[in-house]
């Protein structure tokens, strides 16, 4: 996999010598068509004639046309999993959760809004990956920057928490630390990306002393939906942040590179794919990428731009030793807002994942369901794969370089 050199982007104010940061940029080419996958089978009837000429007329068997199936996560009779409680910091909202595996339990990091309109996360553990065994009357981070209404008011809503904070937490645990991404809202101004970690012993001793969070993306741009792949890529740490129309991967030897002054340069923009159908509008990507023996499951944002108030989950596949290159996609999505907590909260039609964890071959989907409950949905992962690599009809290459 070959890395390029690009330019970094450094606060004017500050003096120190420039840093490199590795990117690798690849477009998605589209499909070039939509193979059939249902074969009609044919029978052949006899036809007599004046001439004496044997006829044949060819006559589909109606009934011997397979139906497509569309495979869809299941979602759990006890939705929502985890509801705003009385407790003042998360009263209006708990949605958009991150999850990790680890010593047999499903831990759970969620985004909390409460009376003052600010975003904390809170936690959860679940032993089997459904029904939640412990949650803290407390939350375990809260936004570690004051904002001021001094500068320019951007155009951006943020799902309840007009005030900013931490938002929509993605989290990974590599060797024995705990590393996480979130959207640093100002509640005014910037929508930016920051990264902190917490040792996992400190984790598991519920000791919240995270390390103070560096700003990962640049100033005056909005960014979201960045993550960590969950091991190190070709020996380096790895961190996705557009895959739509481009797959940009920044590389490091170590994470303290991103020291606050140093950030990445990503493609922020969205455009529409008016080839494309349910996903035409992507959105971003959901949990950090899952290794599975067939590549790195990738599960996404999108929505059709001809309706684009329903946020709808797909997935993909990369290549496990280039994740530059996508194999599979979806054909259609694999989770859509149908529940009345996906329609009924703060913004109707939202179903937004952070977080996805594999337990005895089962994958576990956290997401938000309206912007104001945790929710959870799941599928048997072999199924899952089995159903990506049968859509031939979409699989998508690396574009060549120019």
């Amino acid at each position: 996999m070959k890395i390029s050199k690009n330019k970094i982007i450094k606060e004017p104010s500050l003096k120190n010598k420039s840093k490199i940061v590795d990117i690798i940029p690849v477009k998605i080419k589209k499909s070039k068509g939509i193979v059939e996958k249902i074969k009609k089978v044919l029978t052949f009837k006899k036809i007599k004639s004046t001439k004496k000429i044997l006829k044949i007329k060819i006559i589909p068997k109606a009934n011997k046309v397979l139906k497509e199936k569309n495979i869809k996560l299941k979602k759990v009779q006890h939705n929502p999993i985890i509801e705003p409680s009385l407790y003042s910091w998360e009263s209006k909202a708990t949605f958009n959760p991150t999850a990790f595996e680890y010593d047999g339990k499903v831990h759970i990091i969620y985004r909390a809004v409460g009376e003052d309109d600010s975003s904390v996360l809170g936690y959860a553990f679940s032993n089997d990956g459904l029904n939640i065994e412990g949650r803290p009357t407390y939350h375990i981070y809260k936004r570690f920057f004051n904002y001021t209404e001094s500068g320019p008011k951007i155009d951006y809503l943020s799902g309840g928490g007009w005030s900013g904070g931490c938002e929509d937490p993605r989290v990974v645990l590599i060797e024995d630390t705990i590393y996480m991404i979130f959207t640093a809202f100002d509640g005014w101004g910037s929508v930016r990306l920051a990264l902190t970690s917490i040792s996992l012993s400190n984790f598991k001793k519920k000791k919240w002393n995270w390390k103070k969070a560096v700003m990962i993306s640049p100033v005056g741009e909005i960014n979201k939906n960045w993550v960590l792949f969950p091991e190190r890529i070709n020996g380096k740490f790895a961190i996705i942040h557009s895959v739509y129309p481009n797959i940009l991967i920044s590389c490091f030897d170590s994470l303290d590179e991103l020291d606050g002054k140093t950030f990445i340069k990503s493609n922020n923009t969205r455009p529409i794919d008016h080839s494309r159908g349910w996903d035409s509008w992507f959105r971003g990507i959901g949990p950090s990428p899952i290794k599975t023996k067939d590549g790195w499951l990738i599960l996404y944002h999108a929505m059709d731009h001809k309706n684009p108030d329903r946020y709808r989950l797909g997935a993909l596949l990369l290549d496990l030793n280039d994740p530059t290159k996508v194999i599979y996609r979806s054909k259609n999505p694999i989770l859509e807002p149908e529940e009345d907590y996906e329609n009924n909260g703060h913004k109707w039609g939202v179903i937004y994942s952070c977080g996805a964890v594999v337990k005895n071959g089962e994958l576990f989907v956290y997401y938000g369901g309206a912007d104001k409950f945790v929710c959870v949905a799941s599928i048997n992962l072999k199924e899952l794969i089995d159903d990506l690599k049968k859509d031939v009809d979409i699989k998508l290459v690396k574009s060549k370089k120019k």
